[in-house]
This record gives C-alpha cells, sequence and structure tokens, in this order.
C-alpha cells in the first residue's frame, strides 16, 4: 500500500458531527481506513455509487481498500452526467440500497464528481431516514466544493437542486492524483469554481488561485503541479470555513460569511444549464459566464470598480475556454432566474461583488429587467470561449 507522509486535512465542525477532508497523493488506498476510522468497528456493509467511467478508472482500488478494512462492498454505476442526477435514478439508487441489505449503522460510499456525490448523499439522507456517507471527489468542483459542506439533491425538470437534503458526510477522502485522468472540460469547470471561491473569500485565496493558473501551460497541466494539493487545500479550508459559520444556508443571513456567497455566478449559471437541457454546459463552464454576467451587474449598480471587473474577467479567461452562450435568448435565462431555488419572499437574492473578496447579497428586486438583460448581453459575449 501506497503512503504519503504529506497528507493534509481540513475539520468541518458541522453540527451533525465533525468530520475530516483529508488531501494528498495516492489516497485511494486509504479509503478503507478511513471509512473504518470514521464508523467504528461494527458496520460491515459498503453500497459504493459511482459511475462506469470512473468506476472503472478507481473502483478496483477501493473496493480493495474497503475489503482491507473488513467491509463488504456491493457496488452500483449510474449513468454519467448532469442529467442523471434525477428522482429516476435516485429511485434506482435507494432500490440497491435495500437489496444490498444495508442496515442503519452501514454506509455509502460516493466514487465520483459532483453529480455522483450529489445523488449518492441523497440516496443516504432518505434511506432509512439517514445512514453514513463517505465522500471520495475525482474532480475539481466536487474536491474544493461539493463534496464538503453535506449539500445533496437531484434536478427537476423547472431547475437545478430543486429537491435535496443536508446530509453531512463522516469523513472526504481527496486524492488529487484522480485529477490526472480527468477531461480538459472538466479541468476548466473546476478552475471556474475555484476562481469564484477567490472571488468571495478573500484577496489571497484568489491571488493564489490566479497565479497558480498563470503559471500553466494548459489546465491539464495543473495536475503535476507540485501546489496542487496545497491550493486544494486552500479552498478546502475556505468551504469548511463557511459551513462552520452557517451549515444551512440561513435565508436571513446577508453578511459576508453566509453560505449563499457561495452561489457567486450561480443565479445565471443554473439558469444556462437549464436553458440548455443539462447538455451544453459543465457546471463550473456556466459559473464561469455566471460570474461574469454577476461582475457586469456589480459595475452597472456602482458596487464594483471597472479594474476589479477586469480582474475578475481575466480571472475567468485564465480558467480556459468556456462554451459559447451568446445565441442563448436572455429572455429564456430571465424567466428561469425568477424560479430559481434561492429566492426568498418571491425574490431571487444575487450574490454580487463590492471589490475582489467582498460579497455583497442584494435582493433581486434592485435589479431592473433593463439592466439583466444588458448584463446578460455583456457577459456571455464570446471573449471566453
Amino acid at each position: 500500500m501506497k503512503t504519503n507522509t504529506h497528507n493534509v486535512d481540513v475539520r468541518v465542525l458541522a453540527r451533525e458531527h465533525r468530520y475530516q477532508v483529508l488531501i494528498g497523493r495516492d489516497l485511494l488506498d486509504q479509503v478503507g481506513r478511513e471509512t473504518r476510522r470514521a464508523l467504528g468497528p461494527h458496520p460491515n456493509r459498503i453500497a459504493l455509487i459511482s459511475n462506469q467511467k470512473i468506476f472503472k478508472l478507481y473502483g478496483d482500488a477501493v473496493v480493495r481498500s474497503l475489503r482491507r478494512s473488513q467491509f463488504t462492498v456491493a457496488h452500483w454505476l449510474m449513468g454519467d452526467g448532469e442529467r442523471f442526477k434525477s428522482l429516476s435514478s435516485l429511485e434506482k439508487a435507494l432500490q440497491f440500497l435495500a437489496d444490498a441489505g444495508l442496515e442503519r449503522s452501514d454506509a455509502v460510499v460516493a466514487l465520483g464528481g459532483g453529480v455522483v456525490g450529489d445523488l449518492a448523499g441523497f440516496a443516504a439522507a432518505t434511506y432509512l431516514r439517514g445512514i453514513p456517507l463517505i465522500q471520495v471527489p475525482t474532480t475539481v468542483i466536487a474536491q474544493i466544493d461539493s463534496a464538503i459542506g453535506g449539500k445533496t439533491g437531484v434536478n427537476l425538470r423547472t431547475g437545478k437542486n430543486l429537491v435535496g437534503a443536508f446530509h453531512q458526510p463522516r469523513a472526504v477522502v481527496v486524492d488529487v492524483n484522480t485529477l490526472k485522468t480527468l477531461p480538459a472540460r472538466e479541468l476548466v469547470a473546476g478552475w471556474c469554481e475555484a476562481v469564484k471561491n477567490g472571488a468571495v473569500g478573500g484577496r489571497d485565496l484568489f491571488d493564489s488561485t490566479v497565479n497558480f493558473l498563470k503559471k500553466l501551460e494548459s489546465a491539464t497541466s495543473a495536475v503535476s503541479a507540485p501546489a496542487l494539493a496545497g491550493l486544494i487545500k486552500s479552498h478546502c479550508a475556505f468551504k469548511a470555513g463557511v459551513v462552520n459559520e452557517d451549515e444551512r444556508e440561513d435565508p436571513e443571513r446577508t453578511d459576508t460569511r453566509s453560505r449563499r456567497i457561495l452561489n457567486f455566478g450561480h443565479t445565471v449559471g443554473h439558469a444556462l444549464e437549464a436553458a440548455t437541457h443539462y447538455k451544453r454546459f459543465r457546471h463550473g463552464e456556466a459559473v464561469g459566464h455566471g460570474m461574469v454576467v454577476a461582475g457586469e451587474i456589480s459595475k452597472t449598480l456602482g458596487l464594483l470598480p471597472e479594474s476589479e471587473l477586469e480582474s475578475l474577467t481575466s480571472a475567468v479567461r485564465l480558467c480556459g475556454p468556456l462554451p459559447s452562450a451568446v445565441e442563448i435568448d436572455p429572455d429564456a435565462i430571465i424567466k428561469l432566474i425568477v424560479s430559481d431555488k434561492k429566492s426568498v419572499r418571491g425574490k431571487v437574492q444575487w450574490v454580487l461583488l463590492e471589490r475582489i473578496g467582498r460579497p455583497r447579497i442584494v435582493d433581486g428586486g434592485k435589479i431592473p429587467a433593463r439592466l439583466l438583460r444588458d448584463a446578460l448581453r455583456k457577459g456571455l459575449k464570446p471573449a471566453l470561449s
């Protein structure tokens, strides 16, 4: 078994329980040990949920690790892609858990990106009214964001993540070597999410992310960079800090430590995904476009200086090319925005910027439709494609 003496970890202090995010290289061989440590000596069944592509690459290593720790393992593979994060897939996952004979003390292990983690987490949250969950994220977005903090869910035709639950994992194992097999677009999407964290998290996180991206020859060259694990840790620590402050995303909070700041770029991003039936954009790609639109709104409202908008746009451009959104009807996007799940008292809550690292939550009623249309036209122009 490979070991790595340079593993780092981040602690999440959730109300349900505290847990560790272990970050390093060659950690898949330690999934069994970490799962046993998190669950204790008595549980013996593990239901592993993944997709065919990821399981083919990493499934054998994770199953072997779990069996070495005296777990009986069954696996189920969901479809690959956002459109499979559905109630239909959830029903199949729950039936799998029942067929595997899982009991209340047994656990689900989610091996994959954000789609796998969200669906497997929701299945764990609802089966037998909640069983333990271990997250083993294999994409940048999942490693720095979706695997941490307990948000789980599935999509409806009317919008993304409209059905879900908060269900904190018992442990998160982040093996950055899994990023070696990601397609370039998945890495681009992940770097967009990293820019988002920096834009709302602080100038230091933003600058360290931008400097990391500036040194890359391509989106894929980051995987071999010695600084990668440290950058991932910085983003995990930021996400953990936000979760520790506002675990359940209190809708009444509008301060800069509200969990809602993590939705920067997501209002337009989710609408772009829905408008294209979850087939054109990776999630992070849509968020990349959404951040630029939110920056345009911030500038027009007099919140964000032009120089800061240029910094944000340049950072998104460093992530890599984004699929074109220029031909999507702005009115169709606005219609989808109105149904966004983050509305409070019928008003969409926008996360905007006063400067890099200084988010501000703004009631959508303060953003006229004409201003929004203009920001969409400017923000979705082909320059990022």
